[in-house]
């Protein structure tokens, strides 16, 4: 039986970039980071240190040459948070690109994207 979710691995062009995207701007922490220095790199990220759940950050071209069957498009991540309002403000005020906020069934929801202009999205959860 599978307990919870560890790890979320998205594949990106600049590792380096993405770490600055998550860290500076969204606010996450490394969590760890191993290089063996022959081009096999990732950097763990997570929104707080004791997160569940954490985002390991891949460098595509490295994986699509070393696992050509690696579905390599990122995946479709869903956030929460309970201030929507105040976190779409401060992603806007940091020059992310930012959708509405519209009310969904399941709660009030928006998304962004990344500097790679990949989509995820945050609901509100109180």
């Amino acid at each position: 039986m599978f307990s919870k979710v560890g790890q979320i691995m998205l594949y990106v062009n600049d590792q380096d970039e993405a770490v600055k995207f998550w860290t500076e701007k969204l606010g996450f922490s490394v969590i760890a980071e191993e290089n063996n220095n022959q081009g096999f790199r990732w950097i763990e990220i997570a929104p707080t240190q004791g997160a569940e759940t954490s985002l390991v950050l891949h460098n595509k071209d490295f994986v699509s040459k070393m696992s050509p069957g690696v579905n390599l498009e990122t995946p479709s991540l869903m956030f929460y948070t309970e201030t929507l309002e105040q976190l779409h403000s401060d992603l806007s005020d940091k020059k992310i690109t930012v959708g509405e906020i519209v009310s969904m069934p399941s709660g009030r929801v928006f998304n962004f994207a990344d500097h790679e202009e990949n989509y995820f999205a945050v609901m509100e959860k109180r």
